[in-house]
């Protein structure tokens, strides 16, 4: 196994719902009320429709996704992870498949808004969506540093894909502990609490988990 170092790196990307937050999206829902296939991912249906239907659909998704936004909670221990992150002088983003407005309103609920700053918000309209890495691409550059000092951290396999894709490292975020897309993580744990005692003790990660 390689070993990875990821607890030194200074520049942070997180997924927001369900990594930052506490998953509540029931997105076979979502795609039953938009009309959708079951079992494919909302944002690509949504493009593979005629335009004039794409946009209603994709209006009525902006209101879903908001009144979800509105109830957002906190992960445990995302704030925390957040003001260790800030103390050690690491620079953090949200890449995220929902809007803009959506993630700020979702800070905003959770009480984490003042750790991020709103050009290292990049949303489904600024890139395109995840798995494709060009998000993280696209906040590297803002950011003016290699992939090499970047970690994308997750909760879904699109997440690690856009990291990896992207040249940075990847951490999976997984309560059930099963990792069922491990191989595409270089660190995988449990909860944001125990990244966060990974980097207050300096620890290293180990791919393969």
């Amino acid at each position: 196994m390689i070993e990875v170092e990821v607890t030194s790196r200074d520049h942070w990307v997180f997924d927001l719902d369900g990594t930052l937050t506490i998953a509540v999206h029931d997105f076979d829902a979502i795609r039953a009320e938009l009309s959708l296939p079951p079992g494919l991912p909302i944002l690509e249906s949504l493009a593979a429709l005629p335009a004039h239907e794409a946009e209603a659909r994709r209006r009525r998704l902006d209101t879903i996704e908001l009144e979800i936004a509105g109830a957002a909670r906190a992960a445990a221990g995302a704030a925390d992870l957040l003001d260790e992150l800030s103390r050690q002088g690491a620079r953090v983003g949200i890449l995220t498949r929902n809007s803009h407005r959506n993630a700020l309103a979702t800070l905003a609920a959770c009480g984490l808004a003042s750790f991020f700053a709103a050009d290292a918000i990049v949303d489904r309209d600024a890139a395109a969506p995840k798995p494709d890495p060009g998000g993280m691409l696209l906040l590297l550059a803002r950011w003016q540093v290699p992939a090499a000092r970047a970690v994308m951290v997750g909760d879904y396999l699109f997440d690690l894909q856009a990291g990896r894709g992207a040249g940075a490292a990847t951490v999976y975020v997984d309560p059930s502990g099963t990792f069922p897309w491990g191989a595409h993580a270089d660190l995988a744990v449990r909860g944001l609490g125990e990244l966060r005692a990974l980097l207050t003790d300096g620890g290293r990660a180990v791919d393969g988990r």
